[in-house]
């Protein structure tokens, strides 16, 4: 477990990124063998995609949402190189998507879901007040919320430095 930092800290990141929602709603939650296999999907293609920074993945975060529900924060260079992942057929996710299809499909079982946020430079701000390195903070390191990041306003303007 990351140790907690102490203190108020904005995360330190200057340019457009794209922030991508993904998830898994369990519907039937006896059917495992429909939605743990799509469940279990996931991990490997972090995997793949931590180890190779030329992916334009930026980093990731897991949550609950609910008791059904896992979702995925990811934060991207661009949408150029999500899309060029997500249709590669020779990386991790081609494969699981076709076989979540082909097992699951429209039955109803496993709920799939997907958001996508391309945010420009300038338009994107956060605080973390004593919390271990996490999300946008997590994956481009952290500054003091001092001076001109006191306040959400300033570290609006302040990103786009």
């Amino acid at each position: 477990m990351n140790p907690i930092t102490p203190g108020r800290f904005a995360a330190q990141f200057d340019q457009s990124l794209v922030v991508f929602l993904i998830g898994l709603r369990i519907n039937h939650f006896h059917k495992v063998g429909k939605w743990l296999p799509a469940a279990r999907a996931m991990g490997p293609m972090i995997a793949e995609l931590s180890a190779d920074p030329a992916s334009g993945f930026l980093g990731a975060e897991t949550m609950l949402a609910g008791l059904r529900t896992v979702m995925l924060v990811q934060y991207w260079r661009d949408f150029e190189s999500l899309e060029a992942y997500a249709r590669a057929r020779d990386r991790q996710h081609w494969p699981a998507w076709t076989a979540f299809n082909k097992a699951v499909g429209k039955d109803g079982t496993v709920g799939i879901f997907h958001e996508t946020y391309v945010v420009p430079a300038g338009g994107h701000e956060s605080i973390y007040v004593n919390m271990p390195p996490f999300g946008l903070g997590k994956v481009a390191g952290v500054t003091p919320a001092t001076g001109s990041r006191n306040e959400a306003r300033g570290r609006m303007k302040t990103s786009s430095l």
